[in-house]
């Protein structure tokens, strides 16, 4: 299941707090001491900048699956939001060794250079928002594939443990596949239905997306059912195709330009209809999909910053995420928000 961490950090205090879901995150995704230890210290960093600096925020720990074949494991991604004031100056907060005041004394650069993955974004006025992802290991064995990156953060509703919602990916030569799933309702058994729908993506990655998502009705029978759209692209003929049954959001940036792209009504495993249309859009190098479910706004802002342009998708959607709402107005469901970025880049998640 989805398992979340979602720890608010009002004051100080809650600095351990942070720390603490980081250790059990680790646990959970069978780190090593000396990287638990590093997902540890990134964590109270970011819980620390976010107490002193932003007048509060949350951290966000998701197990997140790297790689592209069958080896793949989980790693543990932190994701720090606020809507503080920003960081003045992104550059010198990012100079290795720069700390602040009752840190650890490890910093932000510092925190980038022990994780697998960082990535930062501050807007005055509007807030920063950091991700960070702890591997296994503390270099990557081999060269990793080049890949179109995708990446996500997930929130369950109220602070719950497991999130309804759930994502996942397959690459295959040239073509990857896509999926979000939103369980119906909210706890385990909504968790259950979309998790399913993630673990059976892999034997059904290899046919087009309205097949895949009648095939996936077959195995969610069992479940309550699930909201799932399939977005698989083709870097090979430059296309990407969409298709949806349920209340998945699609919006598509190509060519400078923002169009949705449209789900059907229905329920996977419960009330699909009989057939789904497929729609079919070019994909350039600076194109972006983002995906979400329905606990976002249906009227949220698109991330046209020009700083965000070849980011790390993850940092895509925490921003996302964060512009969408504020601190005073929580999310009304488990809310899933997913990053296809444009182009060929090495593998992000």
């Amino acid at each position: 299941m989805s398992r979340v961490w979602d720890v608010p950090v009002d004051d100080s205090t809650r600095v351990r707090d942070v720390r603490v879901a980081a250790e059990e995150a680790s646990a959970c995704a069978g780190l090593a001491p000396h990287r638990t230890a590093t997902a540890a210290l990134v964590a109270t960093e970011l819980a620390t900048n976010l107490s002193r600096h932003a007048d509060g925020g949350r951290v966000l720990i998701n197990l997140v699956e790297r790689g592209y074949d069958a080896g793949r494991r989980l790693s543990v991604q932190l994701v720090s939001l606020d809507h503080g004031p920003g960081i003045p100056d992104v550059a010198e907060a990012m100079r290795d060794g720069y700390t602040t005041a009752a840190s650890l004394g490890a910093g932000l650069g510092t925190c980038k250079r022990i994780a697998n993955d960082f990535d930062l974004h501050s807007a005055p006025g509007r807030g920063t928002v950091a991700v960070a992802r702890i591997d296994h290991d503390p270099v990557a064995r081999g060269a990793r594939p080049t890949v179109p990156r995708v990446g996500g953060v997930n929130v369950p509703l109220g602070r719950a443990e497991h999130s309804g919602d759930a994502w996942g990916r397959v690459c295959e030569g040239d073509r990857l596949t896509l999926l979000l799933a939103d369980g119906l309702g909210h706890g385990a058994k909504a968790a259950d239905a979309s998790t399913t729908a993630v673990r059976h993506l892999p034997g059904v990655a290899h046919r087009p997306p309205a097949e895949i998502l009648r095939e996936l009705g077959r195995s969610l029978r069992p479940t309550r059912g699930a909201a799932v759209a399939v977005a698989q692209l083709d870097l090979a003929s430059g296309q990407v195709h969409f298709a949806g049954i349920g209340n998945i959001g699609a919006r598509l940036r190509t060519a400078g330009r923002w169009r949705p792209l449209l789900s059907q009504p229905g329920i996977v495993g419960a009330q699909a209809p009989a057939s789904v249309p497929v729609q079919r859009e070019p994909w350039h190098d600076d194109s972006l999909l983002v995906l979400h479910s329905d606990g976002l706004p249906a009227r949220w802002p698109v991330p046209d910053d020009a700083a965000l342009a070849g980011r790390d998708p993850g940092l895509v959607a925490a921003v996302v995420l964060r512009d969408a709402g504020s601190a005073a107005r929580p999310v009304g469901d488990d809310t899933c928000v997913v990053v296809l970025g444009g182009g060929s880049a090495r593998a992000q998640v």
